[in-house]
C-alpha cells in the first residue's frame, strides 16, 4: 500500500492489491497518509496456501480491475 501511495503522490500510476481481510488496514493507511479515498484492488483471502495454478487463477480474475485502476488513476 505505502509504495502505491508514494508512487501516486509522485505522479506514477500504481495499483495496490490486498486480500479482503486487510481492507480496514488499507483504508487506515490511506487515511494516515492523507488519502482517505485511495483506491486499491481486493482479492479473496487467504493466498499463502494456494498452488501456483490457483494463484494464477486469482490473479487473472483481478487483471481487469488492476488495468482499470492504472488507466483511470486515483482521481476517477
Amino acid at each position: 500500500m505505502l509504495d502505491s501511495i508514494v508512487f501516486e503522490q509522485h505522479g506514477i500510476p500504481s495499483a495496490s492489491i490486498i486480500t479482503h481481510v486487510f481492507r480496514a488496514t488499507g483504508r487506515a493507511m490511506a487515511r494516515t497518509w492523507g488519502l482517505p479515498e485511495f483506491r486499491f484492488v481486493e482479492m479473496p483471502h487467504p493466498i499463502a496456501n494456494l498452488t501456483p495454478s490457483e494463484l494464477d487463477e486469482r490473479a487473472a480474475a483481478i487483471v481487469p480491475e488492476v488495468v482499470k485502476l492504472l488507466m483511470e488513476g486515483q482521481q476517477a
